[in-house]
């Protein structure tokens, strides 16, 4: 309440100071009540503050929200959680905060820990759960509580396939009982089978609101604008993405010949090129950790630069860090591919995390020397490894 009144109070002078910059705008359209609707978009298009001015989390500068009955949100992990508190002190805090009644909130409460699987824990306070922990309870909470309209936002990346299976199960049984439901992920699988109808945000406004099919193209074809190479405008590590330990400074794909290129040969190793300003203390060692993705938005693998052991156990010091990682040739198959860039270090502790910060086209030249030899045509799979046989006439 405090934020919201000063930023009234300082709104005048904001906008004298400089130019504004808008996160979300014009933006208008209607969910109809058992609706499940997604929105995706790329970084910065406006995805999490939507949910959050639906949520009544962020009151909007300008426009109005309509929303018809009680509505539960999933804006982050623990999002609304007293860490001082335990889980089922939590759970009756969040129920309470939806405006529901002891007796309902009890009435629901096994059910919330059975599909969270922290009855060993519900004593505990939430500050020691894991962040799996977390968000197993958070999401049933929000889910279980029953909530007219469901917010939710890409936060089900977090757990496992099996705990993702589950949410979406039960987000499936809200629509099914009239309830609406608003994803935001950047999961295409996961839109194209849990959404009826997508909204792709660019700039803060809607670029296209339909089916998923049509949704995820749109989003993809725009997405391929992503270029080889990402860097912090002017070197201001001030404004760089990251906190007090690790700020990202630029990520860039590298060809077979070292330069920066979008378009990578089949047949010849390529580079990920990030580097990241170590700002400190010196004795926590942060650690990077790419993450590929093909146009589907399938998650191909992760690599983290802990691999190499020399660095692993080596002294850090402040200063630019730079981390190389190389992918073998003939391992992806034609296509475009995202990566995703996070730093962390401890267990799991998250310092930066850039989604989409480049991608890059994979091409068959088609010399006969790949996977595929003379084959001209269609070629499946995601990945196209170069495999040796051995072949023999034995009789």
């Amino acid at each position: 309440m405090s934020e919201d009144l000063l930023d009234r109070v300082l709104r005048r002078r904001r906008d004298t100071a400089g130019e504004s910059l808008w996160a979300i705008r014009d933006l208008t359209f209607d969910v109809a009540a058992g609706e499940r609707v997604g929105v995706i978009g790329r970084n910065g298009a406006g995805k999490s503050t939507l949910l959050k001015v639906l949520a009544r989390v962020t009151t909007p500068t300008e426009g109005r929200i309509e929303l018809r009955g009680r509505v539960g949100a999933l804006l982050e992990v623990g999002t609304g959680f007293h860490p001082e508190l335990t889980g089922r002190e939590n759970i009756y805090l969040a129920g309470a905060i939806l405006g529901m009644g002891h007796r309902e909130i009890a009435a629901k409460l096994d059910d919330i820990v059975a599909f969270a699987g922290v009855s060993d824990f519900l004593g505990t306070p939430v500050k020691r759960y894991s962040s799996g922990m977390y968000l197993r309870l958070a999401f049933a909470i929000a889910a279980h509580l029953e909530p007219d309209v469901l917010l939710v936002d890409e936060v089900l990346a977090v757990g496992d396939v099996e705990f993702q299976r589950k949410c979406l199960g039960q987000m499936d049984g809200l629509a099914r009982g009239g309830r609406t439901v608003v994803f935001v992920s950047h999961s295409m699988p996961t839109v194209l089978r849990f959404c009826e109808r997508v909204i792709v945000l660019e700039r803060g406004g809607v670029r296209f609101d339909g089916s998923p099919q049509d949704a995820v193209h749109a989003y993809l074809e725009d997405d391929t604008s992503t270029a080889a190479a990402w860097r912090t405008d002017a070197d201001d590590v001030e404004r760089a993405p990251g906190d007090d330990v690790a700020k990202l400074r630029s990520v860039t794909v590298l060809g077979g010949d070292g330069r920066v290129t979008d378009e990578i040969d089949i047949e010849r190793a390529f580079t990920v090129e990030t580097e990241y300003w170590h700002v400190g203390p010196e004795n926590i060692s942060p650690l990077v950790t790419l993450q590929l993705f093909d146009e589907q938005g399938t998650h191909l693998f992760n690599s983290a630069d802990i691999v190499n052991h020399a660095w692993r156990n080596q002294p850090r010091r402040k200063g630019v860090v730079r981390a190389r990682c190389t992918v073998p040739a003939n391992l992806l198959a034609e296509g475009r591919y995202f990566v995703n860039v996070l730093v962390t270090s401890g267990s799991s502790i998250e310092h930066l995390a850039v989604r989409d910060a480049v991608s890059f086209q994979v091409v068959d030249p088609g010399t006969g020397r790949g996977a595929r030899a003379n084959w001209g045509g269609e070629w499946p799979g995601v990945i196209r490894p170069l495999l040796a046989w051995d072949i023999a006439l034995v009789d």
